[in-house]
């Protein structure tokens, strides 16, 4: 959705597309704030990145093959439970 309101803001303006898609236009302005300073983001968002990086490690290790019950339990020792769990939607 971020990425139609940018799309689309010169032509029809950030506020009425927001009204039209039911999200609040403070939305797409930290969005843009995020995109243009990436330093900007939580801390969580750049333990997620490294978790990411880990997670494919694993499935790579193991022909791509591992489903998510399998990558989790790998990764419960080093990662915890609930960045795990968030991690995997």
């Amino acid at each position: 959705m971020i990425g139609f309101v940018a799309n689309h803001r010169d032509a029809y303006g950030v506020e009425p597309i927001c009204r039209g898609l039911e999200i609040a236009p403070s939305t797409c302005y930290s969005h843009a704030d995020r995109e243009a300073d990436p330093e900007s983001r939580p801390d969580r968002w750049w333990r997620d990145r490294a978790l990411e990086v880990e997670v494919r490690q694993v499935w790579d290790e193991n022909k791509q093959v591992y489903g998510a019950k399998k990558v989790w339990k790998q990764l419960l020792q080093e990662a915890g439970r609930w960045r795990v769990a968030r991690w995997n939607g």
